[in-house]
């Protein structure tokens, strides 16, 4: 039985089979916020055509990969660099502008602070409430960005919250942070799998302001997290070349970049994938509406995050039940701000969805 104490990531499979005696390949991962369409066809008939790339190293420069990026995300080549995964170059930037203060909109992703202190910096949370469905009030916000702050992280949309800015109030935010002096970095992991992802993005922002670095990767929307590609978008030419020089050589492998070209220029995946996600998040946000035991709070990404409103049931409840039938949530209590009664999941194939959904409104009456 799982103790109150013990929290599963979505990647902790082999942890949780050695705790519940299930079988990871047994396990469908509501946790992980992968597409539940796998990898892209296109590549998965294509890769091992180019088997033989291994033979040579990478191009130093990656110029290949970084064009079909800037044409996938229509910005200028030049603007874009390319990581082994946003994680590395997350650690790069902040190694490279030690920052000494941060602010972080939070509840939100623990990689940012962690990279920030062993940087020798600290951070300040600007918490993002119940009582506003968890949608940041920019006004509000704007008031909080002092020059005490050297950087403001934002994840947008926000994990686990699954709330976003519009690039209308982002526009705002960067435009007080360039006259304090604060460089803003921007998770876009999940972006792509917004339905209005036009509406959301900052990368048409950055040619206005340089103090803007947007970050995404592979890991989520492409359904690829073993392959390490992550990019980021900044017009700051000066930062760009310090980030390059910084940087180990041929931190992508080969395939990895030749995998990157093929995936962002699949187009039937990519739209079928935008589908896939639009239909599933109504549909189980209405069923999840129309409960009175749980609340909903509406999401942007690819995931949803839900509050049991049901007297002593908590997630760590509805996690234990869930994975004993197969089923992995994210039980949300070790997010600051958040307590035991949230947890989060992600959008799968329909059929696992109506499983999970069945699952749980069976187990809140049954209490």
């Amino acid at each position: 039985m799982i103790t109150p104490k013990e929290h599963f990531h979505g990647s902790d499979l082999e942890k949780i089979e050695a705790v519940y005696g299930i079988k990871k390949e047994d396990i469908t991962s509501f946790s992980a916020n992968v597409n539940p369409l796998g990898i892209s066809p296109k590549l998965r008939t294509s890769l091992t055509e180019q088997i033989d790339a291994i033979t040579g190293y990478p191009d130093r420069e990656y110029t290949s990969l970084r064009s079909s990026i800037a044409n996938y995300i229509k910005a200028d080549k030049k603007h874009v660099l390319v990581g082994n995964g946003s994680t590395e170059l997350i650690s790069i930037l902040v190694q490279l502008t030690a920052p000494k203060k941060a602010m972080i909109i939070s509840p939100t992703y623990s990689e940012y602070e962690r990279e920030i202190s062993l940087a020798g910096g600290s951070c300040s949370y600007y918490a993002l409430t119940e009582s506003s469905l968890f949608q940041l009030d920019t006004k509000a916000f704007l008031k909080e960005l002092t020059e005490e702050f050297d950087l403001l992280v934002i994840c947008n949309p926000n994990n686990p919250t699954s709330s976003y800015i519009s690039s209308q109030d982002l526009d705002k935010i960067f435009t007080i942070c360039e006259t304090k002096g604060i460089l803003c970095m921007v998770d876009e992991t999940y972006v792509e799998f917004a339905e209005d992802m036009e509406m959301i993005t900052a990368i048409p922002l950055i040619e206005k302001h340089k103090n803007v670095v947007v970050l995404r990767g592979i890991s989520k929307f492409f359904a690829a997290p073993g392959l390490r590609l992550g990019y980021a978008v900044c017009s700051d030419e000066n930062l760009i070349h310090a980030v390059n020089a910084r940087k180990n050589p041929w931190t992508i492998n080969t395939l990895a970049a030749i995998a990157g070209e093929i995936m962002f220029s699949d187009t039937e995946y990519i739209m079928a994938t935008k589908e896939l996600m639009r239909t599933e998040r109504n549909r189980i946000c209405k069923q999840l509406s129309d409960c009175s035991n749980v609340k909903v709070y509406p999401p942007a990404a690819n995931f949803v995050l839900v509050k049991i409103l049901k007297e002593g049931i908590t997630a760590a409840n509805l996690f234990d039940a869930a994975i004993r039938k197969g089923l992995m949530i994210r039980d949300c209590s070790t997010f600051p701000g958040l307590d035991d009664t949230y947890f989060r999941f992600c959008f799968m194939s329909p059929e696992k969805n109506t499983e999970l959904l069945e699952l749980l409104f069976e187990f809140i009456r049954e209490l």
